[in-house]
């Protein structure tokens, strides 16, 4: 009972994470769209009066928004990884004590290890937890965005590879969140040029893999985009 009601709880959270993503989504869009004031760019024009061009109002309603939707993404995310683990635990026990208590002979014990073993395999970023006698099935993937694309150049690497303003970077090669993502992806970059890099993005709400390869181009370093933490 409490795995089920674990499991329901952890859905409905990745339903709210998700509206939160899209809602996430339409106001990066909006923001970055050409000749917008983008996520943090001035309301101010060169002699330092606001600038006419946009609605400075709701441009600072929308940005104090998304800023609410990135702390509740951010605490959303956080209890679903616990509620995960706390998954994780409970099917662990249970899958252990059936194999402990099983009397169904060498064909059981061999479903039940198999059972354990995809447990066991899973992590808290993918996690694949199966129990077919209970009928509870729990697909899960945690990823949490370190970063947007809120500027791409037309034609550059990044825009002919695939890669859209906007977009929140989940992975970039073997660049996670952390500590210095900032430093580890210019020297992921760099490292690889001329190289398809795997990348794994949100865009509304969907996870998307792709490749990016960094190549000389007009514009910034090798990908002709710019990555902004959020």
């Amino acid at each position: 009972m409490v795995g089920a009601n674990l499991k329901a709880e952890t859905m409905t959270l990745m339903e709210k994470r998700s509206a939160l993503e899209a809602e996430m989504d339409a106001i990066i869009s909006r923001l970055c769209q050409p000749d917008g004031p983008g996520l943090s760019g001035n309301l101010v024009d060169s002699e330092g009066f606001p600038r006419t061009d946009i609605d400075i109002p709701v441009v600072r309603a929308e940005r104090r928004r998304l800023s609410e939707l990135r702390n509740d993404h951010n605490s959303i995310t956080d209890k679903i990884n616990e509620n995960i683990q706390l998954l994780h635990s409970v099917r662990l026990s249970s899958v252990s004590s059936s194999v402990k208590d099983s009397d169904n002979g060498a064909g059981s014990n061999s479903q039940n290890s198999s059972v354990v073993n995809v447990v066991s395999s899973a992590s808290s970023h993918n996690i694949v937890l199966r129990d077919s006698s209970a009928a509870m099935d729990v697909h899960a993937i945690v990823s949490k965005p370190f970063s947007v694309i809120d500027e791409i150049i037309d034609a550059s690497p990044a825009a002919e590879d695939g890669l859209q303003l906007g977009d929140q970077i989940v992975k970039f090669g073997n660049v996670e969140a952390g500590d210095n993502w900032q430093d580890r992806l210019a020297t992921e970059v760099q490292t690889n040029q001329g190289h398809a890099i795997p990348v794994v993005i949100m865009r509304q709400g969907a996870t998307i893999n792709l490749s990016v390869t960094p190549r000389p181009c007009q514009g910034r370093g090798l990908l002709g985009c710019h990555f902004r933490i959020l």
